[in-house]
């Protein structure tokens, strides 16, 4: 069996029909799952596929009274759900509550902003069309594959999930095989409150199951993952032409200029590094810091890293690394780095501790380093000198990720923002814009495309539907054979007098 970063796995040897979810704390196991074979992912499917139909009937009212129900029985099982999500991940429990408001609110806007966004609408037909009423409208795909992530594996997914139901979709959700149990709860708790549209099903099972859906006959593939990954699921789907989302890794940096809030800048860097043990997409994991306030900056930030400890136990400050394998990859990227000649402000190679990793903060790393190159998704993070903060923008852009980014700034934060290659940024704040439900949330380059929350994750997860419709009948028509001959001339005057200006 291979691991990759946030969750995905093949299988290389015959398994049994159940595999067990495993407390990454303890090695306890919290749980038993089914392994879907295709012909059970095409039963789902097809299930789906027939709820959905009356699910898109409901129309956008209908299907926000009952995702209102759903928000609100997730909102009164919260404690519930926070503790399936700790079990699984390892998180703290403050961490899994946080993610889940934030759940909360996104589905409320998918519900609320649906109609508003894709409702049928009047656009101008033109001056050669003006005889033409033309409309542009947002249909439902019809089953929609969503394949999720173990790092937040509530937040992440619904993200396509919620918005995908509020279009009119089906969806069919694979979770990770790390986080089974924090799928089939959700799914339980939508048939709860929704019992008579089961348009939202559950398969669960390893890297067989997640293609075994991608080749299930579903309208689209949303999936969240690492890169390599991601690109196995682009060529699956491209058998049968399934459109995809993908949101993939992220090696996200931050700048700070020589007029920021050097203490804001530095609780950013440190949260933004290690919450939930690093293991965030949109995470810091490298910083740029100007020369002038460089020095003041790295201790402040080593400051406040060195007081943090993982650990099991509810007061800790972060959690165990929830994928075995990816200890490695951190402990490997520490040894490159420190090898190249980096420094080690905090930790170093002794704070790689299984399942635990304590909080590290490098400087000085070559930039063609792993720790600065390669997504590491652990507690870790470097801090590099610049110049100025042209040239902080410069090496952030230098990378085949662009997710996320952070700037501080206080004069130049917007400027500075615009520069940087990547999905989102966030300008004096940390990770803010996921929290923010009206924007869309994805990469480019080896971070993926298309986009989720927002108007743009509705659209998203619908067709668009161009319709004109004859007002009144022109005086002629260039497009039939039997036009006059002087017609094509007349359309090309007016144009002319219209455009030419």
């Amino acid at each position: 069996m291979t691991q990759t970063a946030r969750g995905s796995v093949e299988i290389a040897s015959a398994r049994s029909e159940t595999f067990q979810s495993i407390d990454p704390r303890t090695g306890e196991v919290v749980g038993e799952h089914p392994i879907h074979d295709a012909e059970a992912v095409n039963e789902r499917v097809a299930s789906a596929r027939e709820a959905q139909r009356q699910w898109a009937e409901l129309g956008f009212s209908g299907r926000k009274q009952h995702l209102d129900k759903w928000r609100k029985l997730l909102l009164k099982r919260l404690d519930e759900l926070a503790g399936v999500i700790c079990a699984e991940t390892g998180k703290p429990l403050d961490d899994a509550k946080l993610e889940l408001v934030l759940v909360i609110d996104h589905l409320h806007w998918a519900g609320a902003n649906a109609e508003k966004v894709l409702k049928r609408r009047k656009v101008s037909p033109g001056v050669l069309m003006s005889n033409q009423i033309a409309t542009v409208e947002y249909l439902p795909y019809g089953v929609v594959g969503v394949i999720g992530p173990w790092n937040y594996p509530v937040f992440t997914p619904m993200g396509s999930i919620a918005y995908a139901l509020a279009a009119g979709n089906a969806v069919v959700f694979k979770p990770s095989e790390l986080t089974p149990g924090v799928g089939e709860l959700l799914v339980k708790t939508f048939a709860e409150a929704v019992p008579e549209h089961p348009v939202f099903q559950l398969i669960t099972g390893f890297g067989e199951t997640g293609a075994a859906l991608c080749a299930s006959g579903v309208d689209k593939v949303a999936f969240t993952g690492s890169t390599a990954t991601g690109k196995r699921v682009m060529a699956s789907c491209a058998q049968n032409l399934t459109p995809v989302l993908v949101e993939c890794g992220g090696k996200d940096a931050l700048i700070v200029d020589s007029d920021a809030d050097l203490g804001a800048a530095a609780d950013a860097a440190v949260w933004g590094a290690m919450s939930n043990a690093g293991q965030t997409c949109i995470g810091v994991e490298r910083v740029y810091v100007v020369e002038s306030v460089a020095d003041r900056f790295q201790e402040m930030v080593a400051d406040r890293a060195k007081k943090l400890r993982p650990g099991g136990e509810p007061g800790a400050e972060f959690g165990p690394i929830t994928m075995a394998a990816q200890v490695d990859i951190i402990r490997d990227h520490i040894d490159d780095a420190i090898d190249g000649g980096g420094r080690a402000l905090v930790g170093g190679r002794d704070s790689v501790r299984p399942p635990f990793v304590e909080p590290v903060v490098l400087a000085d790393v070559p930039e063609d380093s792993a720790a600065v190159t390669e997504e590491t998704f652990g507690p870790t993070i470097v801090v590099q000198r610049v110049r100025d903060a042209e040239e902080g923008i410069a090496r952030a852009n230098d990378s085949r990720y662009g997710l996320g980014g952070t700037v501080f700034s206080r004069s130049r934060g917007v400027e500075l923002a615009r520069k940087l290659r990547s999905g989102m940024v966030a300008v004096n704040s940390v990770i803010s814009f996921a929290g923010v439900p009206a924007l869309p949330f994805g990469g480019v380059g080896d971070s993926g495309f298309g986009r989720i929350h927002g108007a743009d994750g509705l659209r998203e997860f619908a067709r668009s539907q161009a319709v004109t419709r004859t007002k009144f009948k022109m005086p002629f028509n260039p497009m039939t054979f039997t036009r006059p001959k002087s017609a094509v001339g007349t359309v090309v005057r007016l144009i002319r007098l219209v455009r030419g200006r």
